[in-house]
């Protein structure tokens, strides 16, 4: 018997009439998935090697689909808000003055909306198991680039989870406490690999409470901003625009003059980013364990953008309002709280009552991002593992359908935590977040290729049935990848003044491209015989799809008579 035609692996007719000789031909004695294996393992370094076997085995335990459409809401508005946006965007106000933050913010949440309109047209199409965009890099481009961002992913996320938790730990510093920062690095830690250990929605739970904080938290402050701006704090003094006077709108950086202003307009766009990163991916994430996905990712993709708007352009429009941008505090004001523009705006206006209050705002958040980052760093071994890009032995799951071996692998990047309990320590731990300086800009670039290469396929195909279709794409794809690759690329351009550098500066920006690219042609010259990427016509956009179809759920309709009632209940189930 000869090997298989791409007619027989990708929908042509077999002797029985059938349109697709693997996923309709289920009369036979021989069970699918062990069809599926015969027909794929004759086709070593196709498409489709994997994915008809490793991807959907009947044999393996999933995931299953826990998350609610208020869970998927409120965690594509809130679930990777963190420290960045609280206290970082306190030293980005510094570099580049109120001006100069606002309009890099603009620009990033333009790139980061084109991002998200092209991974929700990818991921809503076929939300399979294992959703993410390294299983979608692979599917849809090659098998090195989802081995290659997988494992970006895996171990950036990884690293990530530490990070938020000793900053939390640090944020708790602000009160003085007599305990050891190693204690609360204990506690969180237990929680947050507790959490992941529970059914997913445990998961959903907690973020939809802990992202809400967050929400409830930043509309506070926006509120109180405007009642600053307008001089109603206890010294009645009226702020406006004063600060965009003086000490200025822009500030200079490396040089003076307008060569100055440019650099530190650039350093800004690059310091920007970090509060956003890996957000529009975690959306892309919980597809895979979300109920109705097909339904509710559009929905949360078309709300996106009010996240951008409210909890980043007008935040920090609000801190270079009531925050000078020299003002000493905002880069040597302590821990947490301390450093935060907010809180620091809110003291200069009088009001004392207030940071506490914030900082533990800034502890949930913290809290809450790292949860959201073992939750993807852990899917994304997960997926690899669909995709035989990762040991079999990470597919298990449990009866409730969590990944526990990949929770579990994921988990023992939260060690690192301790790392900061000692001054040498901390230096160690820097080094391994150094890692992941550049990790968000490569994701992005390759959520970009993929939606590309997605799209081609789509078309040489004639799949119609889109589920979601931006009229922003391909050409916001093509922008978000020019714009990212240009950050990556200058992400440390500062360390080439002759006063900044040092190996070790140069490392720390820019260590994390070889370390994919070392990845990626790893893999490739492993996989020689493959195409740089997979042919457009014989991209598998079927398997699966039976699947996710047989669980969605037809809307309820709708009742005119109670319409807010219905409104509400609809978002809360």
């Amino acid at each position: 018997m000869g090997n298989p035609t791409e007619e027989d692996v990708y929908g042509g007719s077999n002797e029985n009439g059938n349109d697709n000789g693997i996923e309709k031909d289920v009369g036979k004695e021989t069970p699918v998935y062990e069809r599926r294996a015969s027909i794929t393992s004759q086709r070593k370094g196709s498409v489709t090697e994997t994915l008809g076997h490793d991807l959907f085995d009947e044999r393996y335990e999933r995931t299953q689909r826990g998350l609610k459409s208020r869970h998927a809401q409120m965690i594509a508005l809130g679930g990777t808000i963190g420290t960045g946006l609280f206290v970082g965007s306190g030293q980005t106000l510094a570099r580049g003055g109120p001006a100069f933050i606002l309009s890099a913010y603009i620009f990033m949440s333009f790139l980061i909306f084109c991002v998200v309109t092209g991974i929700t047209e990818v991921a809503a199409y076929l939300p399979t198991p294992g959703s993410s965009m390294n299983l979608f890099g692979y599917r849809y481009v090659s098998r090195s680039m989802g081995f290659s961002l997988g494992w970006l992913y895996f171990y950036s996320l990884g690293i990530l989870v530490p990070y938020e938790i000793t900053a939390a730990g640090l944020v708790i510093d602000y009160w003085n406490p007599p305990v050891n920062i190693a204690v609360w690095v204990t506690i969180m830690l237990v929680v947050i690999v507790g959490l992941n250990t529970l059914p997913v929605r445990f998961y959903g739970e907690t973020e939809f409470w802990f992202a809400g904080t967050k929400i409830i938290m930043m509309i506070g402050l926006l509120l109180v901003s405007i009642v600053i701006f307008f001089g109603g704090g206890p010294s009645h003094d009226r702020l406006g625009f004063r600060y965009w006077n003086h000490p200025g709108a822009a500030n200079t950086y490396l040089a003076s003059g307008n060569t100055g202003r440019f650099l530190a307009l650039l350093s800004t766009v690059v310091l920007s980013a970090f509060p956003f990163t890996f957000a529009p991916e975690l959306m892309v994430v919980t597809g895979g364990e979300m109920k109705n996905p097909r339904r509710n990712l559009p929905t949360a993709a078309r709300r996106y953008i009010y996240r951008l708007l409210f909890f980043y352009i007008f935040s920090v429009l609000a801190i270079g309002v009531i925050c000078p941008s020299n003002d000493p505090a905002i880069t040597d004001g302590g821990a947490g709280a301390g450093s935060s523009a907010f809180v620091i705006g809110i003291r200069n206006a009088g009001i004392n009552v207030l940071p506490s209050i914030i900082n533990a705002g800034i502890i949930i958040s913290a809290w809450s991002s790292g949860n959201s980052f073992l939750y993807l760093s852990s899917r994304s071994l997960y997926s690899l593992a669909l995709s035989g890009n990762a040991p079999s032995f990470f597919k298990a799951c449990t009866k409730s359908g969590v990944p526990y071996r990949a929770v579990a692998c994921s988990s023992l990047f939260t060690a690192l935590a301790y790392l900061n309990c000692g001054t040498s320590g901390a230096i160690v731990f820097n080094w391994f977040v150094n890692l992941t300086n550049t990790s968000g800009f490569i994701s992005w670039i390759c959520c970009g290729i993929i939606l590309l290469r997605f799209r081609k396929a789509v078309n040489a195909q004639g799949v119609t049935d889109l589920p979601y279709r931006s009229w922003m794409q391909p050409w916001g794809s093509w922008c978000s990848i020019v714009g990212f690759t240009f950050l990556c690329l200058i992400n440390g351009f500062n360390v080439f003044w002759p006063q900044n550098w040092s190996a070790s500066s140069f490392l720390t920006a820019y260590i994390g491209i070889p370390i994919f690219l070392v990845i990626y042609f790893g893999h490739r010259i492993y996989t020689w015989s493959d195409p740089w990427a997979h042919d457009p016509t014989v991209v598998d956009l079927q398997t699966g799809m039976a699947e996710v179809l047989a669980e969605e759920k037809p809307p309820k309709p709708k009742d005119p008579n109670q319409k807010i009632w219905g409104f509400i209940k609809g978002i809360w189930e």
